[in-house]
């Protein structure tokens, strides 16, 4: 299975109804999530450029596509950004594979 950041931001009358019945998003998170065989991790509110992360893990790039696009066709949020994080040991894989690339620079 693979990780996956999501960063999103609320909409003005999301944050409005949040303030009328409060409730722990992260229930619903883990609802979606497990619905395509995966786990979240972490669900986070923040100051800044977002208003919250998820950590979540999905069998595949399509598991988590389908999540975001249910999430997202709901209308609630103004921003839902996900990227697919690598650990270490692919990253030092993708190193190695790397060498046998044969990039060339534009121009030279």
């Amino acid at each position: 299975m693979a990780f996956y950041l999501t960063q999103f931001s609320y909409t003005p009358e999301t944050w409005a109804r949040l303030m009328k019945n409060p409730e722990d998003r992260r229930v619903a998170a883990r609802k979606y999530i497990e619905s395509v065989g995966g786990k979240l991790h972490g669900f986070w509110y923040a100051f800044g450029a977002y208003d919250g992360y998820c950590l979540w893990e999905a069998p595949d790039n399509v598991s988590m596509a389908a999540v975001g696009i249910a999430i997202t066709g709901g209308g609630a949020l103004s921003k839902f950004e996900t990227t697919p994080l690598l650990t270490v040991e692919e990253t030092l894989d993708a190193l190695r594979r790397a060498q046998k690339v044969a990039y060339r620079p534009p121009g030279k």
